[in-house]
């Protein structure tokens, strides 16, 4: 059987200001209906392989992201290990694979390592590919996906392969490659022999292991000590934040990969796609006859090979050529498609200066529903939240603030101090500060609500919890 381990960390700076640390690209429905994620499990269904349920490894602040899009397609058995703290690849794999070894105890286990954000439009040869690693691992530690370059990326470690074997589509590993200038880039493709390195990899579990053993022991120790501590929680498995945080910061390419002789690489030929840029979305989506790629509310004249993204506004285009322009509620990115690998400079700068819009969005996504920020002022602050049918906010109260309620479509239930009632459309209640409350939904469609905050402090972090269905009471 086979593992999917997917590795769903990560931010994803380049491409803000869709992407955000606390809603990154991986959560984003960029192609289609489902987001990057979603598309990602969906595609490994549809390939007819022994696939166990899917291991997902995400950050803690991810958590009800991950969980709700796992519902959203039906996934109930998946696996959701939480980094407590970010520490690379390396030791997230680790995590999966001493999870794996108590899950499936002795049974002949193979782990797909992939990632959450990559797009893939050939199927059936990914189908392949897949096949063809899983029928080496008995000759081989590990076998890496290669994806043959079709142009000198400079963004991409690259692999070095020579001796072909199994009709030229599987080949011996000689090195790796660090991200190299364009000159080098334009060689390796001019040359042939080598190939762009997905991040992909396919390891028997116990081999693994033994790997780990003998080149990242210390990685391997240090998670078992978190692992071994961890807490199953809802759909979670929480690592002890403590003893994990005591592992190296290290990538699985150099704690492992680059340090094993005789790995044996699939060349990957399958319309891949990292999605690491603007640029790299835009290639890989459908245009219209001037070249352009536009999504929402635009109107353009005379302009071609454009990317535009709006999210809230109309977004009008006159004799402008390969733009990248991207409209959210509280950030517009008008970028040069030449510039677009600088966007994560913009980022740092933003972080710099402590900017908000680097993290979060004006809506918030909590397991419950989500919440938009409509307007924010001196002493005061305007919601509209969504609480989805069946879900509850926590048993709470606030130090500094009140807050109004008004219900625009739906059914609230209403806990104030130690009464509980009903409220239905344009009717409204007060909580005054300190008085303990909760919201819930128990009807059969959306809560809409409207939410007036007033007091001297605003922010999320005052809230004293006491009940909580999602296991977040302090």
């Amino acid at each position: 059987m086979i593992v999917p381990v997917i590795l769903a960390g990560g931010s994803g700076t380049r491409l803000w200001p869709l992407s955000r640390s606390s809603y990154p690209k991986q959560f984003l429905r960029l192609l289609n209906q489902h987001s990057l994620l979603q598309n990602t499990i969906l595609r490994l269904r549809s390939l007819d392989l022994p696939f166990t349920a899917p291991m997902v490894i995400c950050g803690e602040e991810h958590r009800f992201i991950v969980a709700e899009q796992l519902r959203e397609i039906d996934i109930d058995q998946a696996d959701i290990i939480l980094e407590p703290i970010g520490r690379n690849t390396a030791p997230a794999i680790t995590l999966a694979a001493l999870h794996a070894q108590k899950k499936y105890q002795q049974q002949n286990v193979s782990l797909f390592i992939l990632s959450a954000d990559h797009e893939i439009q050939n199927h059936e040869a990914f189908k392949f590919s897949i096949e063809q690693a899983y029928g080496y691992l008995n000759v081989a530690p590990a076998v890496i996906f290669g994806i043959k370059p079709t142009y000198p990326e400079t963004g991409y470690g690259y692999i070095k392969y020579s001796a072909s074997i199994d009709s030229g589509t599987l080949y011996h590993v000689e090195n790796f490659v660090e991200k190299p200038d364009l000159a080098t880039a334009e060689n390796y493709l001019r040359t042939g022999g080598y190939a762009w390195n997905s991040g992909m990899f396919m390891f028997d579990l116990f081999r693994f292991l033994d790997l780990m053993d003998q080149y990242a022991n210390d990685i391997k120790c240090t998670c078992i000590n978190a692992y071994e501590t961890s807490i199953a929680d809802l759909d979670f498995i929480r690592i002890d934040l403590e003893k994990f945080k005591q592992c190296p910061n290290i990538s699985i390419d150099y704690a492992l990969i680059e340090r094993v002789a005789d790995l044996l690489m699939v060349q990957l030929d399958a319309g891949w796609s990292d999605i690491g840029s603007w640029s790299a979305l835009f290639d890989i989506q459908e245009k219209d006859k001037d070249q352009n790629v536009l999504k929402g509310d635009v109107i353009q004249l005379h302009s071609q090979k454009n990317l535009v993204y709006a999210q809230d506004k109309l977004v009008s285009l006159l004799g402008v050529t390969n733009l990248i322009v991207v409209e959210t509620k509280d950030a517009i990115l008008i970028a040069n498609q030449a510039y677009v690998q600088h966007v994560k400079d913009i980022v740092q700068i933003l972080k710099d200066n402590k900017r908000t819009e680097i993290t979060i969005h004006c809506e918030a996504f909590r397991p419950w529903g989500k919440y938009e920020c409509i307007d924010v002022g001196t002493r005061y602050q305007v919601k509209r939240i969504t609480v989805n049918k069946g879900q509850k906010l926590s048993l709470q109260l606030h130090h500094h603030r009140a807050e109004h309620w008004i219900v625009v479509k739906g059914t609230a239930k209403v806990r104030k101090g130690e009464n509980t009632f009903l409220l239905s459309e344009n009717e409204s209640t007060y909580i005054s500060i300190g008085e303990i409350h909760s919201l819930e939904n128990p009807g059969c469609i959306p809560l809409e609500l409207i939410e007036i905050q007033t007091g001297s402090y605003l922010n999320e972090d005052d809230i004293h919890r006491f009940e909580d269905l999602y296991g977040r009471v302090q």
